[in-house]
């Protein structure tokens, strides 16, 4: 009751069936290049196509910057931890018209300690990209819930 009063609603008012979610999944994710792509596509498809489906009003292009950068270095010369970042530049672009409707950017890192065995570190340098990747997905799917929610006809 108290925050009646404050304006708060909801951004996911009606659930699936409300107007962000219908919103949401007429967003059609483009394919976007390499792993680090292939992992950020099916997780912004996961998310969008569980909020909701529908024809494809909107594209979604996106392009990411992946860099692992050493830091840190022992007593010879090698490296001892690195710092794995994962950039996005997303534009939403409306399908009937090619305009562009919203162009953001989101981004995550995360550090690796570099152990003796290379293996160890491939491995915690490929679920790094894995965990970035869904941050991003997530990033980017409130940012798209948030211009959905600014774009909906006011209630009478």
């Amino acid at each position: 009751m108290p925050l009646a009063g404050c304006g708060l609603t909801p951004l996911y008012t009606g659930g699936g069936a409300g107007p962000i979610a219908a919103t949401l999944g007429e967003v059609e994710v483009m394919p976007i290049d390499g792993k680090a792509g292939w992992l950020v596509g099916g997780a912004l498809n996961e998310r969008l196509k569980a909020i909701g489906s529908g024809a494809a009003r909107y594209r979604l292009n996106v392009r990411l910057d992946d860099k692992i950068v050493g830091l840190g270095a022992r007593s010879d010369d090698s490296v001892a931890r690195e710092r794995r970042t994962l950039r996005a530049r997303y534009q939403l672009i409306d399908a009937a018209s090619g305009s562009v409707v919203l162009d953001a950017t989101a981004g995550s890192d995360a550090g690796i300690d570099v152990v003796g065995s290379e293996y160890a570190t491939i491995a915690a340098e490929s679920t790094a990209l894995e965990r970035l990747s869904e941050t991003i997905a997530d990033q980017i799917v409130a940012r798209l819930a948030l211009y959905a929610r600014r774009t909906q006809p006011p209630k009478s």
